[in-house]
């Protein structure tokens, strides 16, 4: 194999290597929003459930005094 070959193949890994690098990185940085987009859901559900049981019981509550009245 010729040198300019040999150093257009070294140029081609060395590319690909960091290639490689940046997509590993890319992948951890998508993960890691991934894990924060899933736990901020998990919060709002949660909150969600808790602001219907609120209703739920103000309404209850609403009935109650109505038919109170």
């Amino acid at each position: 194999m010729e040198d300019a070959d040999l150093n257009a193949l070294t140029a081609k890994i060395d590319q690909l290597i960091r290639l490689v690098a940046q997509l590993r990185a890319d992948n951890l940085q998508l993960r890691s929003s991934e894990r924060q987009w899933r736990e901020e859901r998990v919060r709002l559900l949660e909150q969600n459930e808790l602001a219907r049981h609120t209703v739920e019981s103000m309404i209850s509550r609403l009935k109650a005094l109505e038919q109170d009245s």
